[in-house]
């Protein structure tokens, strides 16, 4: 489990595919702390730590994990959000996040409000993911507040700090993203659909 709080950014290194899986080697600062078998959130995907050498760890995605998400868009030198799994002794400061992409989204608009940006992400309503005004969504791993809810889009208002800290600074116009919806929202809209 995470909380959607990154803890730092890592830069691809290289890629290798091996059938229809690919292998990650990403290079970042808490790499050399990282163990074999780790969990560990690249861009909001929950993905295991298969190997760490110096200051570069590995990862393996799944042709379905490669399928649903956008890490089958990276190229040698992208930029990935990377998050720890949550310790039992620490402060939950984000929300309660799985790791678990329920699909990806466009950024449709991007917007300089003076100081801070404002983010317009659509996405794909077939599947019955909702968004709330107020509510919680993870895009590539961060947790966001929804702001301008509607049937196949949301927006996201971003202050500095998170532009600086995270690969939204290379979102814009058409960049493909990962939705994870609010756990919560998703038990809602599960048991209203089956009420239904």
């Amino acid at each position: 489990m995470f909380t959607g709080i990154i803890e730092t950014l890592g830069i691809v290194k290289n890629i290798q595919q091996e059938q229809s899986n690919i292998h990650f080697h990403i290079e970042s600062s808490i790499s050399n702390e990282l163990k074999i078998d780790q969990s560990v959130s690249h861009n909001g995907v929950c993905l295991t730590v298969v190997e760490v050498n110096a200051n570069t760890h590995v990862v393996t995605a799944i042709d379905e994990t490669l399928q649903k998400t956008n890490l089958g868009h990276l190229q040698v030198g992208d930029v990935v959000n990377l998050e720890r799994c949550t310790q039992a002794n620490g402060r939950f400061d984000g929300h309660i996040v799985q790791g678990h992409v329920d699909q990806t989204a466009v950024c449709i608009a991007r917007e300089d409000q003076n100081g801070s940006w404002l983010f317009t992400f659509q996405y794909d309503p077939s599947s019955n993911n909702i968004t709330v005004e107020k509510g919680s969504i993870t895009v590539n791993g961060i947790s966001l507040t929804v702001v301008n809810s509607q049937i196949d889009q949301f927006s996201v208002a971003i202050i500095p700090y998170t532009i600086e800290h995270t690969n939204l600074q290379h979102v814009d116009i058409g960049t493909t993203v990962n939705l994870e919806f609010d756990i919560v929202g998703k038990y809602v809209s599960k048991i209203m659909a089956l009420r239904g």
